[in-house]
């Protein structure tokens, strides 16, 4: 306000009183200026630069860093010589005789009266100075209760995203007339709070329910929630993100951002961070959606050594994971690419399902008989009538499905075969009904699927199993493989069973595809047996990043104190450079030894037990170790943190724009931090107090 610039563009006469007066509190703006005088004196130059210390030379001097010079404060005020109100002085060789002139003459000395006499004289000046701080007071108290008001309908959003319902109902487009269900709990609100009653009956510039204030106060709360998480990010040791794919009501793919890492208290959080719009499933696009954020957040070379894990979960991100990660990495070095087990598990299936003819016959007919259901009440009704169960909903990307539709059908065959029959045979259905029910009818009846339907009934029975362990939370690395070897060695038992598994089968079904017969099914059976073992074995390996968390199965610290695990060790140092090899070893070896810490069941337990002893100072590569471990998603935590995305299914049915998305989906996945952030509400009211058409109902004055 008190700039030379500010003074030169707004005359000072033209201003109010009560601005005049705090002009006069204020005095000269003094900053520091780039000015530099060089001169000539007997063939020898010389260089003058300006320094702070003039301005004591005389009180009322003044500097414009914009101008780069020298001004006079009460000439600027009322007027004076154009040298020091307009041009300004830039020669510091005789600034000091140029100050003396200038101090001495006539206008000057006017000019410093009537600034010193600014509010002395006029009692009017009091008169309006009391107006002034009484407008004040009331503008301060309309703000109070504005600021009331607005904290009570951030309560009912954050309500509505903590519930997960939808702010306008199912349709948010600007045409819908539907009051929604956050009018609906701001009126019920309204009943019991007078203030709120009576702001919304009588409020004409702020009413609180509108769509547009509704966004910006998402805006302003998702702010708040991003700049709590980037600040926890830039404060702990070690990142992983997770990288999900969902589709909305509008068919529109949103890539999901998750970060997984240590907070300030010691827990392990995965704290969803938004959604983004892919224009593609291509891996650069993929990649460029992934860095932009990462790139906001650790913009330094240092914080990008945190970065320590990669994970991906969805059709479309995993075709193009491999891609993904590679860029990743290749900016972000110690970002290890970790599979999602259970993803794992689907692509081990897909392989088997897609490398023979038969089985992939087969598991159309599966998938064609779920759809057959589903497509009509009509014959959902006569399903249910028969076989008395729901019928599988199809998913391109969860194998889960499957499973569910063989065991059905292997347990309902029966029922399957009256239910298609009494379809063809019932006037009521239409004629592709008809057809359709024959066809399958026939299909249940054929020995090559029955052959097939009973070899992969066995078969999901290990997968099944399989399936619900990688989801099991205290999963690591070593019980995975644990799981693993059972399930290799589950399909080995199917595989040295079909032989026999033509016993099994109905007496009456016959090969209807000509030349097949049993020896042929047999060798069928082995070949999708051995596809499944085979790619078992090669995609559930760990690699040497995975490896590092064997060093520290607390049930294997006796072994260990016995014969080191030299190999973990160099295979976890290579992967995390940061990681000082010999003192880790050091302290590696202290731990196996220490019976004390052979308690601990996991590698979080055991990073808590060193805190308790006070012992992370002395076990400080351990303890980064430790780190490095827990943040690293290493079993099916991006799947089951990617099932939390099913808890905002409310959000993706609706129409909503992404940014509503956003922030609705992070008010009720983070519920539990938006309680942990301190003053939310008010935080969220002074960003929404700031906007520029917000500033006059919420900014108070002084």
């Amino acid at each position: 306000m008190n700039t030379v610039q500010e003074l030169i563009t707004r005359s000072f006469q033209a201003r109010p009183l009560e601005e005049k007066l705090h002009l006069k509190q204020l005095g000269p703006h003094q900053p520091d200026l780039n000015l530099q005088t060089t001169s000539q004196d007997r063939g020898k130059m010389s260089k003058c630069t300006f320094s702070k210390a003039w301005y004591t030379k005389a009180d009322w001097l003044t500097g414009c860093p914009l101008r780069n010079s020298l001004f006079c404060f009460p000439c600027l005020l009322f007027g004076g010589e154009f040298s020091w109100t307009n041009q300004g002085i830039t020669d510091l060789k005789h600034l000091s005789e140029e100050i003396e002139k200038h101090a001495y003459t006539r206008k000057h000395m006017e000019n410093l009266t009537r600034l010193g006499m600014l509010g002395e004289d006029a009692p009017i000046e009091h008169q309006i100075n009391d107006a002034y701080h009484q407008t004040i007071q009331k503008h301060n108290e309309a703000v109070d209760r504005n600021r009331r008001i607005l904290y009570k309908i951030i309560d009912c959003i954050r309500f509505c995203g903590a519930f997960e319902l939808a702010l306008q109902g199912y349709d948010e487009s600007e045409s819908s007339s539907e009051p929604g269900i956050f009018r609906g709990l701001v009126d019920l609100i309204a009943s019991i709070d007078k203030e709120l009653e009576t702001h919304l009956a009588s409020a004409t510039v702020f009413n609180g329910t509108s769509k547009t204030i509704q966004n910006q106060l998402l805006d302003c709360m998702f702010e708040i929630m991003r700049s709590h998480i980037v600040q926890e990010l830039q404060n702990t040791d070690f990142v992983a993100i997770q990288v999900g794919e969902t589709t909305d009501v509008a068919t529109k793919t949103q890539s999901v951002l998750v970060f997984r890492y240590l907070d300030n208290d010691g827990e392990v959080v995965e704290r969803f961070y938004g959604f983004t719009h892919l224009r593609d499933s291509s891996a650069e696009t993929i990649t460029a959606s992934i860095l932009c954020e990462l790139n906001l957040i650790f913009p330094e070379l240092p914080q990008k050594q945190k970065l320590i894990a990669q994970s991906y979960d969805g059709a479309s991100v995993m075709s193009g994971g491999l891609g993904v990660q590679k860029r990743i990495q290749d900016v972000y070095p110690n970002a290890h690419y970790v599979h999602c087990y259970t993803h794992q598990l689907n692509l081990i299936m897909q392989q088997a399902v897609s490398k023979i003819r038969e089985t992939r016959i087969f598991f159309q007919d599966v998938r064609s008989m779920a759809a057959f259901f589903t497509r009509s009440p009509q014959r959902t009704e006569a399903f249910d009538e028969i076989v008395n169960k729901s019928v599988p909903r199809g998913s391109s990307t969860r194998w889960n499905f499957n499973i569910r539709t063989v065991n059905l059908i292997y347990e309902h065959r029966e029922d399957l075969e009256e239910c298609f029959a009494d379809i063809e045979a019932n006037d009521e259905f239409d004629y592709q009904s008809k057809t359709e029910a024959r066809v399958f009818a026939r299909t249940l009846q054929d020995r090559e699927f029955q052959f097939l339907l009973f070899l992969f009934h066995d078969i999901m029975v290990a997968v099944d199993l399989l399936y619900n362990q990688l989801q099991a939370r205290e999963m690591d690395t070593v019980k995975v493989k644990e799981c693993t070897t059972m399930f290799v060695q589950s399909i080995s038992k199917v595989r040295d069973g079909a032989d026999n598994l033509d016993c099994k089968l109905p007496e009456h079904s016959t090969f209807s595809n000509g030349g097949k017969n049993n020896t042929i099914m047999v060798r069928i059976a082995k070949e999708i047996c051995d596809i499944v073992i085979v790619h078992a074995q090669e995609r559930f390996s760990f690699t040497k990043h995975l490896a590092s968390a064997t060093l520290l199965q607390s049930e294997e610290f006796a072994k260990y104190d016995k014969s080191f695990p030299e190999r973990a060790l160099n295979e976890a140092v290579e992967a995390y450079p940061m990681l000082i090899k010999e003192q880790l070893r050091t302290e590696l070896t202290v731990l196996y030894a220490m019976p004390v810490y052979r308690k601990a069941t996991s590698a979080l337990t055991l990073l808590a037990l060193i805190h308790k002893l006070h012992m992370e100072k002395s076990l400080t590569e351990t303890v980064t170790l430790l780190k490095i471990v827990i943040t690293t998603s290493m079993t099916s935590e991006s799947e089951q943190c990617f099932s939390a995305l099913k808890r905002i299914k409310t959000f993706l049915s609706n129409t909503m724009l992404e940014e509503r998305l956003n922030t609705l989906a992070m008010l009720s996945v983070e519920s539990k931090l938006v309680q942990k952030i301190p003053d939310f509400n008010i935080k969220v009211i002074d960003k929404f107090a700031a906007l520029k058409e917000r500033h006059t109902d919420f900014m108070y004055k002084k």
